[in-house]
């Protein structure tokens, strides 16, 4: 068994050396069954040291130079060798307990992708009240979220990766494709919970309760149109570190 493990990040110099040192200690629970583990960060036309830190960190880097987080995954898993590919965000820190329930869900032979619930670091009440919805809502329609997600290599190949022509909400409209496959296949979609993933509160710190709702209305006015336009979500795109 080959696990890859592919990072999206554009501007990540802060955050992704610690990410990778969480998953270099994670991943003894892949290691320790004999797996193979390979890390691939996708530099997303970084303008710092992403490249740099990335491969200090033991990680191969690859590039993709639209700035679109679907195209940065999709690239890393194009260099991938992995039979199952974990997709992880560059703010966000997995344990070696939840890289062993993942294996787990491999090895049941039943298991075609799944995500985790999650946690955000720092102590703020909004970003706890969104979580808390978040993981509701992921449990109970079988969401994933795009900061952790492992997926059988075939699978995904197989209903085409992440979406070129979303900006944000790739990852639900991918779990909507795998959850047909699923059901095609007689296999299963699964949300762990046991042990949350641990992710940035950034976004709550760095942008207003403002503009927070203003990317809001775009989105109840017209979702589409805002979810395939870069300059709509700029919490994603606009560097903001």
């Amino acid at each position: 068994m080959r696990v890859s493990i592919i990072i999206p990040a554009f501007n990540e110099e802060r955050l992704l050396a610690e990410t990778l040192r969480h998953i270099r200690a994670a991943s003894v629970s892949f290691t320790a069954r004999g797996w193979a583990v390979e890390c691939i960060v996708c530099d997303n036309n970084s303008s710092d040291r992403t490249a740099e830190l990335a491969r200090a960190g033991g990680a191969r880097v690859v590039f993709e130079p639209v700035n679109q987080i679907a195209r940065a995954r999709n690239r890393g898993a194009a260099a991938a060798d992995g039979d199952w590919l974990v997709f992880v965000d560059a703010d966000s820190r997995p344990s070696a307990a939840l890289f062993a329930d993942v294996a787990g869900q491999i090895q049941s032979g039943q298991c075609l992708a799944g995500g985790v619930t999650m946690r955000m670091d720092g102590n703020h009440r909004s970003a706890r009240m969104i979580t808390h919805l978040w993981n509701g809502v992921s449990r109970w329609r079988r969401l994933l979220a795009g900061a952790f997600i492992f997926v059988e290599a075939r699978a995904f190949r197989q209903v085409g990766g992440f979406s070129h022509e979303l900006f944000v909400g790739e990852e639900l409209e991918l779990s909507l494709r795998l959850r047909k496959l699923a059901r095609a296949t007689g296999r299963k979609i699964v949300i762990l919970h046991r042990h949350p993933l641990l992710t940035s509160a950034r976004k709550v710190q760095l942008y207003s309760w403002r503009e927070h709702l203003r990317f809001l209305a775009r989105v109840a006015l017209n979702h589409r149109a805002t979810f395939r336009r870069r300059e709509a979500c700029s919490p994603w795109y606009d560097g903001r570190r």
